[in-house]
């Protein structure tokens, strides 16, 4: 696999419940803002962030809101067809063709940053490449009923102070409380 670089981002409950039935276990437009903010931002505005999901976590996303917009979304897949996705949607195999496909002419001059952002197994194999640098984990301090689980964070994670962009403290919205982390690798 490359050089590149990428993060994950996941929200998670306190059984680590990411899912259930293909959607998210919770109603909250803050956390998602958020989302949408952290995966979207660029710092050069000739540039777009690149979005890596799993073929569930693509289908989990309302239509009216997918392919994600502002970004460059790659769904792996050993199933769908290059048919069954919009024309601007890039499928791949797994995450190490996503990210040699990322490192291709034609995209490696447009993606500033490049985003996991589900579900369970594509984390899971994120988490354990070189190439992870961060995960950007919101803890929703509750308990949901879930049917996909966040895998557990490796212990080469060490929990940083969060950017200037990410809020540090205790966030609530529909009597739900949750907080933003940022794990790091140590290298």
């Amino acid at each position: 696999m490359s050089n590149a670089k990428f993060n994950l981002i996941v929200a998670a409950c306190e059984n680590m419940g990411i899912g259930l039935k293909g959607d998210l276990p919770w109603r909250l437009k803050s956390e998602l803002k958020y989302f949408s903010r952290m995966t979207t931002k660029v710092k050069d505005p000739s540039k777009k962030n690149a979005v890596i999901m799993g073929r569930k976590t693509y289908f989990g996303v309302p239509e009216s809101k997918r392919p994600l917009p502002g970004r460059v979304n790659i769904i792996l897949s050993t199933t769908l067809s290059r048919e069954d996705l919009p024309g601007d949607v890039i499928l791949c195999k797994d995450l190490k063709g996503a990210v040699e496909r990322i490192q291709q002419p034609d995209l490696r001059d447009i993606i500033e940053n490049i985003w996991i952002v589900g579900g369970s197994g594509v984390y899971k194999e994120a988490m354990e490449s070189p190439n992870c640098h961060r995960v950007y984990f919101t803890e929703i301090k509750a308990k949901f009923d879930c049917d996909t689980f966040f895998p557990d964070i490796p212990k080469t994670f060490k929990l940083v102070e969060p950017d200037h962009d990410v809020p540090a403290d205790v966030q609530e919205e529909n009597g739900i409380k949750y907080q933003y982390r940022i794990y790091e690798k140590s290298r």
